[in-house]
């Protein structure tokens, strides 16, 4: 459970990062981040899947690039249900949810490693 927590607060402070980063994107406070990456993490789980198994030949045409289009519509579609978190295109949505995955991956190693070691 501690994990989870962590987790979230951490994918919270990277969305704060992608919009201190870029722009297009903008986040008001850390209480917003922290829904909207609740958000996000709700819609990857419960969305994206359907949307990536309703997409697949054209994620497989695209060898994959298609993966990316999905991940900036769960971005936006975040973005567009939630107050305090903003997007302003879907160009901004393509850039920052490339920003915020970068950030996820690193943050899914470092806590592998954080709580591998026992802590």
């Amino acid at each position: 459970m501690l994990k989870l927590i962590v987790r979230w607060m951490l994918l919270a402070a990277a969305l704060l990062l992608v919009a201190h980063l870029y722009s297009g994107v903008e986040v008001r406070s850390f209480g917003s981040a922290m829904v909207a990456a609740l958000v996000l993490g709700l819609f990857n789980a419960l969305l994206r899947p359907v949307l990536v198994l309703l997409t697949l030949p054209v994620t497989l045409l695209t060898l994959g690039l298609f993966l990316f289009v999905i991940n900036a519509v769960m971005f936006y579609a975040a973005a567009h249900v939630l107050t305090g978190f903003n997007v302003s295109g879907f160009a901004a949505a393509l850039i920052g949810s490339l920003i915020y995955s970068l950030c996820g991956m690193v943050i899914d190693v470092a806590m592998e490693r954080l709580f591998q070691s026992g802590y």
